[in-house]
């Protein structure tokens, strides 16, 4: 009766409440069910990996790990590690002072602006990747750190710019009014005012960007091989070349995705939170 009343009065039926509870497990199972898998897979030996039906019950093993790891895994991750540290540092650099711009100090036409920066990043990578192909070959990037950099900076740039932009609508206005009046000028409001009172949702784009450089396949397969070959050229290759080893690709695919995972749980809640912002202003 307690339960009842109380179902009531918080205007949801139990039999919804249950059903809601119920379809967002479905869910949950549905995503996480193929990375589950590929762990399990990435413990067991080639020939268990392969068997039919799956082998649920298996001796683990720790040795595609320590054969993917002497590989050329350590240069591919070098590689990618680098070209995301840089990508992220460079799209923070360029984001924060343009999202500020058209927050705090909105020139005419800002929202012909922002929808200009948005409409790039739905571009399909697919029907300009010959031109790039052809522009790097002329200027002798191809399979270089620097040109994976610059892309991946430019398709990063517009969501950073509009999650930021969103962020820092939220600082009163009257804060950067009272530093105007001490004689604050636009840096003095950018950096030493804005910047502080956004960095853990600075934090959070930086992470965002992160994972959309270290996950980027398209470009990465297209314009490089080893010199700048990052871990989804890798996987690829790994596959395609040496035949198909599903315990050591599983393997390469647990280790690849593990940093995006921790990254993407660690900012989550401000993601989330920016996203809600956009999408209302």
């Amino acid at each position: 009766m307690t339960a009842l009343t109380s179902a009531r009065r918080s205007g949801r039926h139990p039999l919804r409440t249950t059903l809601h509870v119920v379809a967002v497990w479905v869910v949950v199972l549905v995503v996480t069910a193929p990375f589950l898998w590929t762990v399990l897979n990435s413990f067991k030996t080639e020939q268990d990996a392969v068997q039919s039906p799956p082998a649920l019950f298996f001796v683990p093993t720790l040795q595609n790990y320590a054969d993917v790891i002497q590989d050329d895994f350590a240069g591919y991750l070098t590689n990618s590690v680098v070209i995301t540290l840089i990508t992220t540092i460079a799209t923070i650099a360029i984001s924060f002072p343009l999202a500020f711009a058209l927050a705090v100090k909105p020139i005419r036409g800002w929202r012909d602006v922002l929808f200009f920066l948005l409409s790039t990043r739905l571009m399909p990578i697919g029907g300009i990747v010959v031109p790039l192909y052809i522009v790097a070959l002329t200027l002798g990037l191809l399979d270089t750190h620097v040109l994976l950099i610059v892309l991946y900076t430019g398709m990063n740039v517009p969501i950073a710019v509009w999650l930021l932009r969103a962020y820092l609508l939220e600082i009163s206005p009257s804060v950067l009014e009272a530093a105007r009046i001490d004689g604050a000028g636009t840096g003095t409001e950018m950096f030493r005012i804005a910047l502080p009172m956004v960095a853990p949702s600075l934090a959070a784009t930086a992470a965002l960007v992160a994972i959309f450089a270290w996950n980027e396949f398209f470009l990465a397969v297209s314009l490089t091989s080893v010199d700048a070959g990052t871990l989804p050229v890798y996987l690829s290759g790994f596959q395609s070349n040496r035949g198909l080893f599903l315990a050591k690709l599983s393997a390469i695919s647990v280790l690849a995705s593990v940093p995006t995972i921790i990254i993407g749980w660690m900012a989550q809640r401000r993601l989330i939170h920016g996203f809600e912002l956009g999408t209302d202003r």
